[in-house]
């Protein structure tokens, strides 16, 4: 038995905003992906900016054949991001498939879905955030084994680097690489920048670099640049949020350099 309920139907609509924040940064991540949210909630979203997810298909182990199966996922998941909306940056996070890939090939992919949007991937949001630290010799660390991490010493190599050093660690499973604690990351970073770097960048969204940038900052007096970081930086920049935080890193005290905006 339905009770009669007397509902009103108001006759003006409410006034609407333009859109629920300011800005929208959209981001693509791995189904396995531990860290890439966090660090993005604590980085770049707040009363301002929204973040907004979608998550692609990925099977362990981390080798170059299995990145490069994610490149038929990024079109459908860039469409299931706020659908026919606007948004001001999304980001593949994901730094060693971009190198498999090809940053042009993912921002093709991307809009295909969003036409016209500012794409980031963390490799290229890399070698944009270490030319605006004016570092051109540097070290670079990856948690991945010998295979996947070669892609990656060509990828800076061609942008114009001097590779004083480069270190991996043998993982496989992206899991793993989340896992690895704050404290190893420090020492892990001490131990693998060369004395005549510049700066360290530090590869992999799922490695917890981004929280402890400022501290490895300090212990070795360098730069301290990783995927994440990087990513949202940019990402930060292109929404025109230019405040310097110092207190997450180096990186975030400066601007994006004008070649960001135009290759994004």
């Amino acid at each position: 038995m339905s009770i009669p309920i007397d509902i009103r139907l108001r006759a003006e609509r409410p006034e609407l905003d333009d859109r629920p924040l300011k800005k929208c940064v959209g981001l693509i991540i791995l189904a396995t992906d531990h860290t890439t949210e966090p660090d993005y909630q604590r980085m770049v979203a707040g009363p301002d900016i929204g973040v907004y997810v979608a998550r692609i298909p990925f099977a362990n182990p981390v080798t170059p054949d299995n990145l490069r199966a994610m490149q038929p996922s990024l079109t459908e998941a860039a469409k299931l991001i706020l659908p026919d909306e606007e948004l001001d940056a999304i980001c593949y996070s994901c730094t060693s498939a971009s190198v498999v890939i090809g940053d042009d090939e993912i921002t093709a992919a991307i809009r295909t879905a969003k036409p016209g949007v500012p794409v980031v991937t963390p490799p290229l949001a890399g070698v944009l955030g270490l030319k605006a630290l004016g570092a051109r010799r540097i070290s670079v660390l990856t948690p991945y084994t010998v295979e996947t991490s070669r892609p990656m010493a060509e990828y800076f190599a061609r942008h114009g680097f001097d590779i004083a050093s480069f270190s991996c660690l043998g993982l496989e499973d992206d899991r793993e690489m989340a896992r690895i604690s704050h404290e190893a990351l420090i020492d892990l970073a001490a131990e693998s920048i060369a004395p005549d770097a510049e700066a360290l960048f530090v590869s992999c969204t799922a490695v917890r670099a981004a929280e402890i940038a400022a501290r490895v900052e300090t212990r070795t007096g360098r730069p301290l640049v990783s995927s994440n970081l990087a990513s949202a930086w940019q990402c930060l920049r292109l929404c025109g949020d230019d405040i310097a935080r110092p207190e997450l890193g180096r990186l975030m005290t400066v601007e994006l350099p004008v070649s960001g905006k135009e290759v994004a």
